[in-house]
């Protein structure tokens, strides 16, 4: 029996490490001929030794030059794209009296322009496969975050994008649709600014508003791109999934 994704030609932003490596992993377990895009070519390079049935490409989701090249690129390749997944991002809470110039244009550079940018790069090929978006939103993108406003108001503009393409796409046949993970334990917490020695503190306050008690993995993020990737899914459109332990809930 063939794989669900058997011969489609997937795209994945930020795959090189967290949420979007587990997402392209089992976009490639699932048949996909999966592409990987990341900024940074040391980074890259780390992943293509992971992952060497993967193929890696670089680009600054931020930059619509950058973006359009790789796509240009996999569609030269392949003569196909049927489903892009816009991970891509970056979060970094901070009180609105803390949140600097730099801090909140980095922030919708990575989350609004360029989930924006590879959409609009990719959308002549989706067209030709009557393919399928996946964003990657969060719940902070529709349940108020003291401290972490301007994050969650980005990811509140990939939610709102989420549902206009949607509408707006119908007509090609292109489904548009977001994942909102809760919190999910991923080397971007270690990565972030919050002091190390904190960081036990602040997963706790994260697990304590999680019904089920616990923070999330990237493969049960993962599983449900995969989902909404599968041609199969044929009648879901303009959706934002919370796989987040029931923390919308609360």
């Amino acid at each position: 029996m063939a794989n669900a994704l058997e011969g489609r030609v997937v795209l994945v932003t930020g795959a090189n490490s967290g949420i979007g490596e587990a997402i392209a992993k089992a976009l490639q377990q699932e048949g996909a001929t999966v592409f990987g895009l990341g900024r940074r070519p040391d980074v890259l390079e780390a992943a293509r030794a992971r992952h060497p049935g993967i193929r890696w490409l670089r680009a600054d989701v931020a930059k619509s030059k950058d973006v359009s090249a790789a796509v240009e690129s996999i569609v030269r390749e392949t003569g196909r794209l049927d489903v892009v997944v816009n991970n891509a991002g970056m979060f970094q809470f901070a009180p609105l009296e803390g949140s600097t110039e730099e801090m909140i244009r980095r922030h919708f550079e990575a989350n609004v322009y360029g989930t924006t940018f590879v959409t609009q790069a990719a959308l002549p090929a989706l067209r030709a496969s009557r393919g399928a978006i996946i964003n990657l939103s969060s719940a902070a993108g529709h349940k108020p975050v003291p401290g972490g406003s301007i994050y969650a108001s980005t990811k509140a503009a990939v939610e709102s994008l989420t549902r206009s393409w949607a509408l707006e796409l119908a007509p090609a046949g292109i489904r548009v649709n977001a994942i909102a993970p809760g919190p999910v334990d991923t080397p971007g917490f270690d990565k972030s600014e919050v002091p190390a020695a904190d960081l036990p503190k602040v997963k706790e306050s994260f697990r304590e508003q999680v019904p089920l008690g616990r923070m999330g993995t990237s493969e049960e993020v993962a599983r449900w791109v995969v989902a909404l990737a599968d041609p199969g899914a044929t009648w879901v459109t303009g959706q934002v999934l919370s796989v987040d332990g029931g923390m919308s809930l609360t």
